[in-house]
């Protein structure tokens, strides 16, 4: 059951985004927000472009939603890792961990990584593709087409700037990616026999911008220079897409400044907040129910809407924490946050079917 929670949260101040079409250099580029996937600015946002190496951030996201064991070993073959361009160093016959082959596509962008993984979980290089295809219909991606799991151009190999930005908003969900996607270098394990060797990331935002949180760089001749940005500050979040761009590190820069400048957070630290519900069956009649802290941004002006998801009435025993429902935050119809709602410690009480019965059709005569 849902209802309106009580408060409609409306922001007090104006959207500010407004930035010139032509402050950045890029073919395509775009700013979301990342708790909500509001577009805060746009620049042929949805213009269908090749996108290079930032491909591996579905690859990576593929890989982490089918692999049981990051800390697992595979043994590379010739196939997996005869590939050009950008390379994480394997060797036919090395011992490598899917853990490592995601460090070595997200930081030394590695295509032998990218066709290791592939061929590991999918089977094939052709069957992988296709689970990144499943994977961006589940999405609802209209605009996105994947042909190869590093990024090298291919015909039918092509995303947006917004659908790219999409995608990395649901990798970035994962806690792995989102460390790899971060770390400015790993000490990996790999080889035959494996030996410990560092890798550095790609990505010179993360040591040029203190708030950069990842994620992935990329470039072909016929793609230029690609990159995907975000950037967290106190509590702001926003991800940064710009595809074919010449001057992406400082684009970046400006767009992430102003992405965050553009969005303002909601906090509520709901310590004090209750829910009652009524019981049956137990020593009290209410349960007294705590609701969790909710923090996320929204674009400035944005309203937010709060709604209860509890069932009309609990049934005793309930320990104390069991989740019994939640808090849904909205913005323009979107759920962006759900926080829990957790009940104290209600017991038992003796008492016959009748009495049971009773207290059920109280309950309802009187919602």
């Amino acid at each position: 059951m849902k209802k309106v929670f009580g408060f409609v949260l409306s922001l007090a101040i104006l959207f500010a985004a407004g930035y010139p079409v032509g402050a950045v250099s890029a073919k395509a580029a775009v700013v979301i927000s990342g708790d909500t996937g509001d577009i805060l600015y746009s620049k042929n946002a949805d213009v269908r472009l090749p996108m290079a190496s930032t491909t591996k951030i579905m690859t990576a996201l593929v890989l982490l939603e089918n692999c049981a064991d990051l800390d697992g070993e595979i043994v590379t073959t010739g196939e997996m890792v005869t590939v050009e361009g950008s390379s994480m160093g394997l060797l036919e016959g090395d011992r490598v961990s899917y853990r490592a082959l995601l460090y070595g596509m997200m930081l030394a962008s590695g295509n032998d990584a990218a066709n290791t993984v592939a061929i590991a979980i999918g089977g094939s290089i052709d069957k992988f593709v296709g689970m990144m295809n499943a994977k961006a219909a589940a999405l609802n991606l209209k605009n996105t087409h994947f042909a190869t799991p590093s990024g090298l151009d291919a015909e039918g190999h092509y995303t947006t700037a917004y659908e790219l930005a999409l995608i990395t908003r649901e990798a970035l969900k994962n806690p792995d990616f989102a460390l790899a996607a971060s770390a400015k270098s790993a000490t990996l394990c790999y080889g035959n026999p494996p030996y410990r060797r560092t890798v550095t990331n790609h990505n010179k935002l993360l040591f040029m911008y203190d708030d950069v949180v990842g994620v992935k760089t990329g470039f072909t001749k016929k793609s230029g220079r690609c990159l995907v940005s975000a950037a967290k500050k106190d509590g702001r979040y926003v991800i940064a897409v710009t595809l074919n761009d010449g001057n992406d590190w400082a684009d970046h820069r400006f767009l992430l400044d102003a992405g965050l400048g553009a969005i303002e957070v909601c906090s509520y630290n709901q310590s004090g907040k209750t829910v009652n519900l009524p019981v049956i069956g137990g020593d009290r009649e209410i349960a007294v129910c705590g609701v969790g802290a909710a923090e996320f941004s929204v674009p400035k002006g944005q309203s937010v809407t709060a709604v209860l998801c509890a069932p009309r009435f609990l049934y005793a025993p309930v320990a104390e924490n069991t989740v019994v429902g939640s808090i849904e935050y909205y913005s323009l119809d979107r759920l962006i946050y759900k926080s829990n709602v957790t009940v104290k410690n209600v017991n038992a009480r003796k008492g016959g079917k009748f009495d049971l019965f009773f207290q059920i059709f109280r309950i309802i005569l009187g919602s």
